[in-house]
Parts: structure tokens; C-alpha cells; sequence
């Protein structure tokens, strides 16, 4: 994920190694952030949308929140259920802006280094209490 136009050489050679090695792996998913912040992440694929749009490949009504999303770094990829932030940040940082929409977030003081598998299993337990709306409102 992220810009990663920017990288060249032997770094840039490597990365597309690993992405063509890793391609075939359907049971797992790998994603590096390098070069990337989410608000970028939204200005290029806005751009990208522009342009298919001055190209005549869409038209202004075509665009919609899964046009958006498709055009993002993480196309095809499920949104997050849950985000940890450890260190008590309590903050997403430029982090997948347009995909923690209906992220549930669980804050932890543990800093990354000490963050366990019993860290782990308060976030997932207390991620089990919840009852996720999905931006809706649901009565009693």
C-alpha cells in the first residue's frame, strides 16, 4: 500500500519479487505501507477517478462510494473489523482513512514491543462484547 512510484533500483526490484512470489497465496493476505498516508491515498484515487472521467471511460454519475474503493490501495481487500492502538494513542494517525469507516477501535497502554498474545485476547474479548451497528441504528 502507498505510493510506491517513488521506490527504484534494487528496492523496487525486490518489492516486485516478493509481490510476484506472494501472489499465489490465496489463504493469506500481506499488506506493507510504504510510502503511504491515508489522506494521499484518497487524493490518488480521486486523481484516478478524474482522469477516467476526462477520458470518457465514466461519467460524474458512475462515481459511488465502491467506485472510491476500488480505487483505493486495499481494492478487493475486507475491511478491518478491529484496530488496535497501543501505547494510548488515541488516534488513526493518516491511517486507512476512507476503510476504518465502521472500524470498531480497542486502546491499549501497551506499547507494540510488550503487546502479547494475552494483549491479544483482551482486544478480541472486549472486540466480542460489542454489538457493531454498521453506521445503523437499532432499537431495543
Amino acid at each position: 500500500m502507498g505510493d510506491t512510484s517513488v521506490f527504484t533500483g534494487v528496492l523496487r526490484e525486490k518489492m516486485d519479487r516478493i509481490v510476484a512470489v506472494t501472489d499465489h497465496f490465496p489463504g493469506l493476505t500481506l499488506n506493507i505501507a510504504m510510502n503511504y498516508g491515508g489522506r494521499d491515498e484518497i487524493v490518488r484515487a480521486v486523481k484516478n477517478i478524474a482522469d477516467r472521467v476526462k477520458a470518457g471511460e465514466i461519467a460524474v454519475d458512475d462515481i459511488s462510494e465502491e467506485l472510491v474503493s476500488d480505487s483505493l490501495d486495499t481494492k478487493g481487500i475486507p475491511e478491518p473489523d478491529l484496530l488496535i492502538r497501543t501505547c494510548n494513542e488515541q488516534r488513526i494517525s493518516n491511517f486507512l482513512l476512507w476503510q476504518l469507516a465502521y472500524t470498531e477501535f480497542y486502546f491499549t497502554p501497551v506499547a507494540w514491543p510488550d503487546f502479547s498474545k494475552e494483549e491479544l485476547t483482551k482486544a478480541i474479548e472486549a472486540y466480542n462484547k460489542r454489538d457493531r451497528k454498521y453506521g445503523l441504528v437499532k432499537e431495543d
